[in-house]
């Protein structure tokens, strides 16, 4: 994707959401998806109600009880990179919202994205992105 072009969507995507540490929407943080679920299954599912958790500010969505339980003794282990922000845009400076399809771990490490096609761009040099999203993120994360 041509840099023009994501530097457009990520303005368009900073209007859209609600600017705090951690990516949430009216269904919760990362759209309600469970972040364990990642991890556990290697896909996006989609949290229940009944399986929540507050965590910085943010309601966690979890598609089981131990899934909800796992994230509440190890959150940081769980949770999100850059809380859950498009990874490439916060190596971009940016924080923009993220489609829970387009998602990699790496390291251990869960990193959401803005979609698909971001995503290619990202897997291309993880490393090199990751060191500048770090970098970035110091400043970036208190910013709304």
């Amino acid at each position: 994707m041509k840099n023009w072009m994501f530097i457009l969507l990520c303005l368009i995507g900073y209007q859209a959401t609600a600017q705090g540490l951690i990516f949430q929407t009216s269904e919760g943080a990362i759209k309600g998806y469970d972040p364990v679920a990642y991890f556990t299954q290697s896909k996006p599912v989609k949290g229940k109600k009944e399986f929540s958790v507050s965590w910085q500010g943010a309601t966690w969505y979890f598609s089981t009880a131990q899934n909800r339980d796992l994230f509440k003794s190890t959150p940081g282990k769980y949770a999100p990179q850059y809380g859950g922000y498009c990874a490439y845009g916060v190596s971009r400076n940016y924080k923009v919202k993220i489609e829970p399809e387009a998602w990699t771990i790496y390291e251990g490490k869960l990193y959401l994205n803005y979609d698909l096609d971001v995503s290619k761009d990202w897997n291309e040099d993880k490393p090199g992105y990751i060191k500048k999203a770090n970098a970035n993120w110091v400043t970036l994360k208190d910013k709304k």
